[in-house]
């Protein structure tokens, strides 16, 4: 989607053209540079995007205001995009009118409906550019599957990068001050020995351990910054886990350029549901943190008391390379980082390399029997 910046209509209709022969071009991750996909021609990309910014820094938003109010400026792409949600995945893809759906890039899917906006969204004022480009990700893709133990022979030789699609996913970061007090009991191992009498009936003695508990206290001062938050149905949670994290330190303002020919999902996971996963997962490093705190061996019954602050977020867009393909009539995804080149997926198992795998221990595991009788 290019939502532009709301407040000029041709901005919001922005296309990026070539000088050379007027045919719109795509943003190149390899190159850097938006390419004509007509004629080839590399257009100067920094000032196509610098006058398509949305103008000024990366801006974090104050979260209980935007929870209570959602800004009329803020809503909406700006922009006839096409939306079309998949029956079998649920993911919603965002496009240009102009290109006409076949198969959801998430799950192959030919079930495509038209979709419809029934509430107001929140766009996205940053992104991170893609920038590991296609000829890479395939590269790494056959690497990975040709090291994936008791996977199908097939899978190592062919690939299967035919279906690979470059995808900008909705993300949320949030950031929040934290001052939290805690309380536990500290425990102290010490040994004493001791004296029992084993299974012939002889006394005997061995040292045992003991822990003498004391109550303990303190605080501390916390800034969670960008706790990240998939929006994403489209994509696997543990997949998308295991590729985070995204370098937020290198976003840049929101234009339109970066997104040239690409797809981009529409969040599923509302502000509001985000903020509560990020706050669990907040709570839960700063117990984390309290409990590295609690001196002494170990500890029981910690309390943290918690006063939460400056609880800011942003909706950023992020890049990703998306293979998925079926074996057996399952589904399977895997995921590249495409700003880090970091890929996480699933995979088959043979049963038949499994068998092969468990009939070799065993037959090695015989014969050093044989040679030990033997001998």
């Amino acid at each position: 989607p290019l939502p532009g910046s709301g407040s000029d209509p041709a901005r919001a209709h922005r296309k990026f053209s070539c000088p050379a022969c007027g045919a719109e071009a795509t943003w190149d991750p390899t190159r850097q540079e938006l390419v004509c996909g007509y004629c080839g021609n590399r257009s100067p990309a920094q000032e196509q995007l610098e006058a398509a910014a949305e103008g000024g820094a990366i801006r974090e938003h104050d979260l209980l205001a935007m929870l209570h109010n959602l800004p009329a400026d803020r809503q909406g792409w700006q922009e006839q995009r096409t939306e079309v949600r998949c029956q079998h995945c649920d993911a919603i893809s965002v496009f240009d009118p102009a290109r006409v759906g076949q198969r959801c890039d998430f799950c192959g899917a030919a079930a495509l409906v038209p979709y419809e906006e029934v509430e107001a969204i929140l766009r996205p004022e940053s992104l991170l550019p893609l920038k590991v480009g296609e000829a890479a990700v395939r590269e790494s893709m056959r690497r990975w599957y040709a090291t994936r133990w008791f996977a199908p022979g097939s899978l190592a030789r062919h690939a299967l990068t035919d279906t690979l699609h470059g995808i900008y996913l909705p993300y949320w970061t949030f950031d929040a001050h934290v001052a939290a007090d805690w309380q536990a009991e500290s425990g102290y191992h010490y040994y004493v020995t001791e004296h029992y009498t084993d299974a012939q009936g002889r006394r005997q003695t061995r040292r045992a351990r003991r822990t003498r508990w004391e109550s303990s206290r303190g605080s501390l001062r916390h800034f969670f910054d960008d706790s990240l938050v998939a929006g994403s149905r489209g994509v696997k949670p543990k997949l998308l886990a295991a590729v985070e994290p995204f370098p937020t330190a290198d976003l840049v303002p929101y234009n339109t350029g970066y997104l040239a020919g690409w797809t981009v999902e529409r969040y599923q996971i509302d502000l509001d549901a985000a903020a509560t996963r990020a706050r669990e997962r907040m709570t839960r490093e700063l117990h984390a943190l309290c409990a590295r705190q609690v001196p002494g061996d170990t500890h029981r019954n910690l309390r943290v008391h918690a006063d939460w602050s400056g609880q800011t977020f942003k909706h950023i867009l992020v890049p990703v390379w998306l293979l998925t393909y079926d074996h057996h009539h399952k589904s399977y995804q895997v995921v590249v980082n495409g700003s880090t080149g970091r890929i996480a997926g699933d995979r088959p198992y043979s049963v038949w390399k499994i068998l092969g795998a468990i009939l070799a221990v065993l037959a090695f595991a015989g014969i050093l029997t044989l040679i030990a009788s033997r001998r």
